[in-house]
């Protein structure tokens, strides 16, 4: 069992930076790929970012390469995800979860999930 509780989310106007957290409880975070996906009004999940166990594989969707970096810190069973130079089409719930694989640039949900944090981005 894995619980994710992410936080950081907030409004921001275009141009703008948010700083998101998700913490995990469990002893198997180091062992996890870990990543983002968000999900838009009217609109299917998709992924954002992750990065493996011991963060050297990071995967970016092309919207969000450039502009979005993730890291992670095993100690604290934390992973991050900076997002800078914020556009409006980035508005959505962001999710936290541990991607069962990764194929290229895109990786695949797990059924774990946190409550999502709320990103809106004005113009």
């Amino acid at each position: 069992q894995l619980q994710l509780v992410e936080s950081g989310g907030g409004l921001v106007q275009a141009g703008g930076s948010l700083r998101l957290s998700c913490v995990a409880s469990g002893r198997t975070f180091s062992s996890r790929t870990m990543g983002w996906f968000r999900q838009a009004p009217g609109k299917e999940r998709e992924f954002v970012a992750a990065i493996g166990r011991s963060g050297d594989n990071i995967y970016y969707a092309g919207s969000v390469k450039g502009r979005f970096t993730s890291s992670r810190d095993n100690a604290k069973s934390q992973v991050v995800l900076q997002m800078n130079s914020l556009k409006p089409e980035d508005t959505a719930v962001y999710y936290c979860n541990d991607p069962k694989y990764c194929i290229g640039q895109v990786c695949y949900a797990s059924r774990y999930w946190g409550q999502g944090t709320q990103v809106t981005v004005s113009s």
